[in-house]
């Protein structure tokens, strides 16, 4: 490729949110080791490394601070990180402090990486492994309209005949 060719305003912003992404995904990863686990740290770099894929990359502008503290927190969210009965536990509060800025502000930024994706509890992509085991609706189909265990749908299937 030729250098003229690497200076496009094209490739020039695929540079940009590379290096944003990095970023973003060290200091997860640098909150993650202090206060959470490498479940945390993981779903956190898969989470920043897809927002890097949308053809609107939010990340691209605001600070790289505030958007990793939003990754922890939407990530957070849907795993009941700031419920003090589950392990880990962190309050808002603690992870806008390291991040110095304001939890509104964490909050905001979450809503929007969570809607962006369609995120909610037990999220089978961006669960950790804890949320994913303690699921209540794991091994439950809908079937016209009721939820059923999938361990009936083969003697569901036997006495239907099909």
């Amino acid at each position: 490729m030729s250098s003229r060719a690497s200076k496009t305003p094209a490739n020039m912003l695929k540079v940009q949110i590379g290096a944003r992404a990095e970023e973003i995904i060290k200091l997860t990863a640098e909150f993650c080791s202090r206060h959470l686990d490498e479940d945390y740290a993981q779903l956190c770099r898969k989470l920043v490394l897809k927002m890097g894929r949308k053809r609107s990359v939010p990340f691209v502008a605001g600070r790289t601070t505030i958007w990793a503290g939003a990754v922890i927190y939407a990530v957070g969210q849907i795993n009941f990180l700031f419920d003090r009965n589950q392990k880990p536990y962190v309050a808002r509060a603690e992870i806008a402090k390291h991040f110095g800025t304001k939890t509104t502000t964490l909050g905001q930024k979450a809503k929007a990486i969570r809607d962006m994706f369609k995120l909610g509890y037990w999220d089978p992509e961006f669960s950790t492994s804890a949320s994913k085991a303690s699921n209540p609706l794991e091994g439950l189909v809908m079937v016209n309209g009721l939820l059923v265990p999938l361990s009936m749908i083969p003697k569901l299937l036997d006495r239907s005949g099909k």
